[in-house]
């Protein structure tokens, strides 16, 4: 049997003096269970037992809200769905959204205004840096002051970009033989910006997309505000000898300007990026990369009106 601790004893015996029959026989009782939970959490050894730590659980993610530009074509909301849902597939139970800049609903303000006090990664459906992603995105962010917010870099330049405009280039019929690269090109078609860094985006994605294709050369052309334009990318390929050329899609969805590109095509022409699996990697990757930057700022507090 074990014996009680000197103090323990020492008050028991005290209490048991000054108390009637009924009320010792109530603090044995009492005394017997506080030394039972002591004892319980020690081994037959005599050592303590680690006390037991409490599960928090976990602090729900950030919603993701995917932005997207609009487009009066009824595709590009079809085909921004079908990618949204493919990257809920891939993380199930995060809180996916939509926002669009301008066109189609729901807009950008609205859908951060849903969220109310929330947080939210903001990953813009945009393939460079340019001035939606720059001026617009921050605007809307500043108009949800009660928002935690981060914003993450836009989709391109990246190599799942690069495998998935490859990957529709072979699907429009690409014919990806090495012995026919000597008289191949192509020509990657995007929206255009005035913004430099944008055009060096493009650029880049230019690159490595040749890459991909073995070394066949690519050429950036725009739609609109930039140059080469498709037509005349198309006519620098055939000074070079190129005459097999192809247009790979640089737009996440169909819309005036893919169609405007597509139509230029005297041969394979691919479809926009779309609901393609690498790029819903790409939007959980932007996700994630950017709750890794920095931890959420406070929300902006709201000025009292007098």
């Amino acid at each position: 049997m074990t014996e009680m601790e000197p103090e323990t004893q020492s008050q028991f015996l005290s209490a048991r003096q000054s108390l009637p029959l009924d009320s010792t026989a109530e603090l044995v009782t009492r005394i017997a269970a506080q030394l039972g939970s002591q004892l319980s959490h020690v081994r037959l050894n005599g050592s303590r037992k680690p006390m037991p730590t409490t599960t928090r659980p976990a602090p729900a993610r950030p919603a993701l809200v995917a932005v997207a530009h609009g487009s009066r074509d009824p595709r590009a909301l079809r085909t921004v769905t079908a990618l949204l849902d493919l990257v809920r597939e891939l993380r199930p139970g995060l809180d996916v959204r939509l926002g669009h800049i301008e066109i189609d609903e729901p807009a950008l303000p609205a859908a951060l205004a849903e969220l109310g006090a929330g947080r939210a990664v903001l990953v813009p459906l945009l393939l460079s840096r340019g001035y939606h992603v720059k001026q617009d995105i921050p605007a809307a962010v500043a108009d949800a002051p009660r928002l935690r917010t981060r914003v993450a870099r836009p989709l391109g330049p990246h190599p799942l970009l690069v495998e998935a405009l490859y990957e529709r280039l072979v699907e429009a019929g690409w014919n990806d033989d090495p012995r026919a690269r000597g008289g191949a090109g192509v020509v990657l078609a995007g929206a255009g910006s005035r913004d430099p860094e944008s055009a060096a985006d493009t650029r880049r994605t230019a690159a490595m997309l040749s890459e991909r294709l073995g070394g066949v050369p690519v050429v950036p052309a725009y739609a609109s505000a930039a140059a080469p334009t498709v037509p005349e990318a198309l006519r620098a390929l055939a000074a070079r000898g190129r005459h097999r050329v192809a247009i790979a899609s640089y737009f996440t969805a169909p819309g005036r300007f893919a169609t405007q590109s597509a139509a230029h095509a005297r041969g394979v022409a691919a479809a926009p990026l779309g609901a393609h699996p690498a790029v819903a990697r790409l939007i959980l990757h932007r996700y994630d990369q950017a709750l890794a930057a920095a931890p959420f700022a406070a929300p902006q507090r709201e000025l009292a009106t007098a």
